[in-house]
């Protein structure tokens, strides 16, 4: 979800509540695949992102869901029944269903409890699956619509269903992707197990099965020999693949309406490449697209192609190849500002890509904001992005870096940690930072960093190991403790860390502490804005605490703004108000009176990657220091929600 600023009116949704702003979720329209007229998306209503219905013969919208919190994610069945997830704020909740024109609301199916979302998939004939899951495990339930649910298979990891085949019969379930069960297929009538496909060897992901009558392949990507290539797999045989498939960067892929080819997204150097691949005749073909991102791509009945397309320059915007009229997203009413850039850097493992943006009319080094991506499997695109259309507005230049162990620059760079994890994206984020100071595009004195999740653990780790290269930071929603993290987060998320750096760190203590942003916290020199929330599992809040009570006891100067909220949050007033917040930060901190007192420090460059043997326990709040004589003003707020960066990525329910 992301926050356009200056919005016009074209989407059917209502003005969002803050002047100026629409907030929307960038993703296609799902469709009935029996009467591809018929559409739900979600939308803008009043601030929140909720789902609408959409008919493509009267250009109508409905709104379907209108909740405190917002709704997120949505289907529709082959019946035009629409579906959505009822989530708390803790993202617990049930799937429900109504039909296409409206009516009564049903549970998904009758006695499900309540759990986190982990798929939702009906088949042609109405049979419905659905995975709901806990901190540790996944249970995937199975009826028909509206109907008793069944328990079907337990499993004591975190996964997600991604397909029903369209009889019914078999169900996916997808672990995780380097494992021994990176897929398992189940049979719906009685759990049993019909095959489990490892990804030991090379990870491997579970795409769907095809729509196909009467035919059961499911379609996979698997990574290979430094590249990743089509597969599939049916009943009673192993997986082929399709070596003449073969690419060289991250791909998603997804079977076209006729289920025999496979439409190709291929992620290359932060813009996309679109492939149809014919399994038949065996043939790649190029697809033409325009200079950006696509979002998200797929076909319907009749070969209409529908793609959802963005750049730097221009917000996502939704295309049908047959011109099928589609629920318009956002539009601005004046051009996006700014001058967009590439710019690569030598590096030990190869050149380093950055995406740059500068004012318009800039006349040398101007203020800029490192917005640092999370992940880390993941990457910054040539795509739009509501928090640099702000930033350019106001005058900032902005830099996102795909450091080594981001997505679309292949399997090397992906798994490339040579100076340690987390240090080697720090490493990365100093070298492109050099390369705009010696462009002349930034301004060595007024630099700041700003990240989400792992970018937020990356901006206070670059932050206390370079002191002095950086004139403020904001954290969102950070991992500040790596250990402290480690001991409450998800299970993913601590496997992930021990994948990382090899063991637990009980096993690996001084690992841990010399890529942990709180060992360096005492070399911090730079203002410091929090955002956290009360309820995230994934980056947890006492951890943070803990950080900023050792930001009280060394005298730092920080904002804190807690949320009462868990990592997502989908009620976009306060996503705008958390992005006006940091911009003024900014502005005050980099180009304020005050800024004019912290440039040319003379602080060591570097804190040496020492360790921390001291842990301090977590704190309610940060207190400010008693007397009047130190140098920080700690202030605390609490809102709901906000989000801070990250990509425009479509999620499906």
């Amino acid at each position: 979800m992301t926050a356009a600023a200056g919005a016009g009116p074209s989407s059917p949704a209502p003005q969002t509540s803050a002047p100026g702003y629409r907030v929307f979720r960038a993703a296609l329209p799902e469709v009935c695949a029996a009467d591809p007229a018929r559409m739900v998306f979600t939308a803008d209503a009043d601030g929140r992102c909720e789902v609408f219905t959409w008919h493509t013969a009267t250009g109508t919208a409905r709104q379907v869901t209108g909740r405190p919190g917002g709704t997120f994610h949505c289907s529709i069945d082959a019946d035009a029944h629409v579906w959505w997830f009822e989530e708390d704020a803790h993202g617990n909740g049930r799937w429900r269903f109504q039909a296409f024109d409206g009516g009564p609301t049903y549970d998904g199916l009758r006695g499900t409890p309540v759990g986190q979302a982990r798929g939702l998939a009906v088949s042609a004939g109405g049979i419905v699956a659905l995975a709901l899951g806990d901190a540790v495990s996944t249970t995937v339930h199975q009826g028909s619509r509206g109907g008793v649910a069944r328990p079907v298979a337990h499993l004591p990891y975190q996964a997600s269903l991604t397909g029903i085949s369209s009889d019914g019969e078999l169900l996916a379930v997808a672990g995780q992707a380097r494992s021994a069960r990176a897929v398992t297929v189940f049979r719906t009538c009685d759990g049993s197990r019909v095959a489990r496909l490892g990804g030991e060897g090379g990870a491997l992901w579970s795409l769907g099965f095809t729509p196909r009558p009467g035919a059961q392949d499911l379609l996979l990507v698997r990574e290979d020999g430094g590249r990743y290539l089509l597969a599939t797999w049916r009943p009673g045989g192993d997986p082929v693949p399709h070596t003449w498939a073969s690419f060289d960067t991250e791909i998603t892929a997804r079977w076209r309406h006729e289920g025999r080819g496979v439409l190709v997204r291929q992620d290359r150097h932060g813009r996309s490449v679109l492939h149809l691949a014919d399994l038949d005749a065996r043939t790649l073909t190029v697809l033409p697209t325009a200079p950006g991102t696509l979002l998200d791509a797929a076909e319907h009945p009749g070969g209409d192609l529908h793609t959802l397309w963005t750049s730097t320059a221009e917000p996502p915007r939704t295309l049908s190849s047959a011109g099928t009229p589609l629920p318009s997203l956002p539009r601005l009413p004046v051009p996006v500002p700014g001058v967009s850039h590439d710019l690569w850097t030598p590096g030990p493992d190869g050149d380093l890509h950055t995406l740059v943006t500068l004012p318009e009319g800039a006349r040398g080094p101007v203020p800029t904001v490192f917005l640092v991506h999370g992940g880390p499997a993941d990457h910054d695109r040539d795509a739009y992005d509501g928090i640099v259309h702000s930033l350019v507005a106001s005058g900032f230049g902005v830099a996102r870096v795909n450091y080594r162990g981001s997505t679309g620059y292949g399997p090397a760079w992906r798994t490339a940690m040579s100076e340690g994890v987390g240090l080697t994206q720090v490493a990365d984020l100093v070298a492109a930072r050099d390369g705009l100071v010696a462009r002349g595009w930034a301004d060595p004195d007024s630099l700041a960093l700003w990240g989400t999740s792992w970018g937020g653990y990356l901006t206070l780790l670059a932050l206390g190991t370079h002191p002095g290269l950086w004139q403020a930071g904001v954290a969102v929603k950070p991992v500040a403790h790596l250990a402290l993290a480690h001991a409450t987060t998800t299970p993913a998320l601590r496997a992930l860390d021990e994948r990382l750096f090899g063991g637990t760190p009980d096993e690996l203590p001084e690992l841990y502490a010399r890529s942990s942003p709180h060992t360096y916290l005492p070399h911090l020199d730079a203002p410091l804005l929090i955002v956290a929330a009360r309820h995230d599992a994934k980056c947890p809040p006492g951890q943070v605490r803990s950080y900023i009570t050792d930001l009280t006891k060394h005298h730092k100067e920080y904002e804190v703004v807690w949320l009462d909220t868990g990592h997502d949050g989908y009620d976009g007033a306060d996503h705008v108000h958390a992005l006006r917040e940091a911009v003024v930060f900014l502005d005050r901190t980099l180009r304020g009176a005050n800024a004019a007192g912290r440039r040319r420090r003379t602080t060591t460059p570097t804190a040496s990657p020492a360790i921390r043997r001291g842990e301090s326990g977590p704190a309610e709040h940060a207190a400010a220091p008693a007397g009047g004589s130190t140098p920080h003003h700690p202030t605390e707020r609490t809102t709901h929600h906000a989000e801070g960066h990250h990509q425009q990525r479509p999620a499906r329910g």
